[in-house]
């Protein structure tokens, strides 16, 4: 999938899982924040690709893709698969998120529950696609929806574009008018 189409996931999902599991109360800037993480973990995994659209968000971006992807190897192995999944959440929970902790004052088990949501999107849309993910890696076996390949959806294809960020557009506005009291429920919180 590309980049608006993970970005649009990845937001879906925290969508679906702020009307199912009310959050707690929280600051607006972890509000803001946790919008920002949801995004980045909707494009975390393409870290293996140096051409990836998460590049793009940080300075000097391409060249640090450059220098990371040989270090993980192909695109769509390990950071698509459970294993990569478990280890990007062991290190933002235990180190990265810590120390940005220190200068960001904002609740950071919601910023990583919020990261992690975009990232298991990621793996979720991308097992649409004909590659499929490497979930069990590094068993080389690729997992997709539905099993035929042929059935699958092709990146960046018409598909994608006239049916999947459309149907992701309707359940996000679905969300939002079936849920509208609790939404402005939580807005008035921030507003007053």
């Amino acid at each position: 999938m590309t980049g608006r189409t993970h970005d649009l996931a990845a937001f879906t999902a925290l969508n679906i899982v702020f009307v199912t599991h009310p959050p707690p109360q929280m600051t607006i800037a972890t509000v803001i924040a946790a919008l920002g993480a949801n995004m980045i973990g909707g494009l975390l995994p393409d870290i293996d690709n140096a051409t990836a659209d998460i590049w793009d968000k940080v300075r000097g971006g391409r060249v640090i893709g450059h220098l990371i992807q040989p270090l993980i190897g192909s695109h769509r192995m390990i950071s698509h698969s459970i294993f990569g999944l478990a280890i990007i959440g062991y290190l933002l929970k235990n180190i990265i998120l810590p120390v940005i902790g220190t200068v960001i004052l904002v609740d950071m088990n919601i910023i990583f529950d919020a990261l992690m949501i975009g990232y298991i999107s990621h793996l979720v849309v991308d097992s649409f696609t004909t590659q499929g993910i490497p979930l069990f890696f590094p068993i080389p076996v690729r997992i997709g929806f539905p099993p035929n390949k042929h059935l699958r959806i092709k990146t960046g294809g018409l598909l994608e574009k006239i049916l999947i960020f459309p149907g992701l557009l309707f359940i996000n506005g679905y969300l939002i008018y079936t849920n509208y009291q609790f939404y402005e429920i939580f807005l008035r919180s921030y507003l007053k």
